[in-house]
């Protein structure tokens, strides 16, 4: 690692200056504006960065706590122990956790010769990565509930791959990256990123999974990942027939573990499209429209404005 983001990974940050001048807990404002402590990600990175770094506090207990976004533990130096679900788990250098949005944890205090490396990224920065990896990869599985903001499922995925070099480099270009961007940065991130998920996944033997994976798990996954393919033309009829489930069963199988019907998780990958669309495209607003599968303009600029507060037409200046 260059010397210059080393000094900056070691010195003291001012909230653990602070600490060691006695204050005994975490100033939880900083993270969050609720009562709740759930992280906010828009306390933490730039309005419109889907990915950034932060170093982890150390020599105070952090409460144990949720985020709304994703978080990756990486341990650069030394190690990190925290509580999941009741459960100690002790990370070593050169080892990773991903937490969904959904999992709570408790972080121990970290000496001064810890240096964890927090990645705080936003669900849809993992958007297009799907593509990467095959269906039945547990890392895929993963990425498919963190997509869908209303399946509330804890999950982790730990692994031990302080040994494997590929993924050391990877992760160091990754944060050299983050700390001195460049104006090729974000499309760099985004490949080494995608080369990152791939090299983990050729280590699935060294991988520590924590997850509801159930059967109804498995189904409801199925479903997320037909409305992602076909969000366009897809329909309860065809995923029913194609699962093998009634109508009636999955509609209750998707309201009891997303909280939402299957015409509203369809309509929330439409309206996600329609702004991808909408920010990277040349398309008028009436073949965005076609291509997300709605036959009924008027009905689409109705439910646009109810969900982002503006039309489609002043989506980019908003």
């Amino acid at each position: 690692m260059k010397a210059d983001i080393y000094d900056k990974l070691t010195a003291l940050t001012e909230e653990e200056i602070r600490i060691l001048n006695g204050e005994s807990e975490v100033n939880k404002s900083l993270y969050t504006d609720a009562g709740k402590f759930i992280i906010d990600s828009n306390k933490l990175l730039p309005k419109g960065q889907l990915i950034d770094i932060r170093k982890h506090t150390r020599f105070i207990d952090f409460p144990e706590h949720n985020h709304n976004y994703i978080e990756v533990n990486y341990v650069y130096q030394g190690s990190l122990t925290q509580i999941i679900g009741g459960r100690k788990i002790r990370l070593e250098k050169g080892e990773i956790i991903f937490l969904n949005q959904y999992i709570a944890h408790e972080i121990k205090a970290s000496n001064e010769d810890d240096i964890i490396i927090n990645f705080i990224i936003r669900p849809e920065f993992f958007d297009y990565m799907l593509m990467l990896l095959d269906d039945q990869n547990v890392i895929s599985k993963f990425l498919i509930t963190t997509l869908y903001r209303d399946y509330d499922a804890g999950e982790y995925l730990y692994f031990k791959v302080s040994e494997k070099k590929e993924i050391q480099n990877l992760l160091e270009r990754i944060i050299n990256e983050l700390y001195e961007p460049s104006i090729l940065s974000t499309a760099a991130i985004k490949l080494l990123v995608g080369l990152l998920l791939v090299e983990l996944s050729r280590n699935s033997h060294n991988i520590e999974v924590y997850s509801t994976n159930n059967y109804e798990k498995m189904i409801i996954i199925n479903v997320f990942k037909y409305i992602d393919q076909n969000y366009d033309k897809a329909t309860l009829a065809e995923i029913s027939e194609k699962l093998k489930q009634p109508n009636y069963k999955l509609s209750k199988l998707i309201k009891k573990h997303t909280g939402m019907t299957f015409k509203e998780l369809l309509q929330e990958k439409r309206l996600s499209k329609a702004i991808e669309l909408l920010k990277i495209s040349s398309y008028s607003i009436s073949e965005i429209i076609e291509c997300v599968g709605y036959e009924n303009p008027t009905y689409f600029y109705k439910i646009f404005e109810k969900k982002y507060g503006v039309t489609p037409r002043k989506y980019n200046d908003h």
